[in-house]
């Protein structure tokens, strides 16, 4: 008897009237198909299409502003506007504060975007570019079998690959990951760092992007890799 009130007792709706503008007015934004620099309805005429007091629509409005979602104008109100994809999600993106699966995930989103940059590398590089990573790996310390992973000569390299793709939001993304993967490098959520195997350096992508193919770099970057995977899947 309990069971079959349970299955006919609906889920509650405890979002509030701001929420459920704020979701009305993202849908009629693309219902309206509006794009960036066009102006969306005046406030009052928002309140009487919603049916709801003009305090509610300002409060929902103020949420997208906060999205960067949209913007005020002079002369033409509120403005459909192209978000920071990445503002509101740097604020998030401590490694202290996100859970271990995320951190994880993190973790292996960055390997899978280095292997598969190979193409969009080979397309934009330049010989200026080859010059500029081989002045980067110049300065590095040998790589040991006890150490892989040092972040500011990650940044400086790897950095380096994202700008030469010439993808800018890809290179922001970027610098958000690169700490986390320090961040799951050293404390200890995956495991320990094994002895190295084949391992292809820095100095040697260098030389697989100058004389190579995407798909002799694909294959390097995952050897180059290959000691991080371990640490996933094993």
């Amino acid at each position: 008897m309990q069971n079959a009130l349970k299955e006919n007792i609906l889920t509650i709706d405890n979002s509030s009237l701001v929420d459920k503008v704020e979701t009305q007015l993202v849908d009629l934004l693309k219902q309206q198909k509006l794009k960036v620099g066009d102006a969306i309805p005046k406030e009052v005429d928002l309140a009487t299409s919603l049916g709801v007091s003009r305090t509610v629509v300002r409060e929902a409005l103020t949420r997208l502003k906060m999205m960067g979602l949209i913007e005020s104008k002079k002369k033409k109100g509120s403005v459909i506007t192209s978000p920071d994809i990445f503002g509101n999600l740097r604020k998030s993106f401590n490694p202290h504060i996100l859970d271990e699966e995320t951190l994880k995930e993190m973790f292996e989103i960055r390997l899978v975007l280095e292997v598969g940059m190979a193409d969009l590398l080979y397309h934009r590089i330049t010989p200026e570019n080859i010059i500029e990573l081989k002045n980067i790996v110049a300065s590095e310390p040998p790589i040991t079998q006890y150490h892989l992973f040092n972040i500011d000569h990650e940044i400086a390299f790897h950095g380096k690959l994202y700008e030469i793709t010439g993808n800018n939001t890809m290179k922001k993304f970027q610098k958000m990951l690169l700490p986390v993967f320090d961040y799951v490098h050293q404390s200890g959520l995956l495991k320990m760092q094994p002895l190295l195997r084949a391992f292809v350096s820095h100095k040697e992508l260098v030389d697989i992007l100058e004389n190579g193919t995407p798909e002799k770099f694909r294959n390097g970057m995952r050897q180059h890799l290959e000691n991080h995977y371990a640490r996933i899947f094993e």
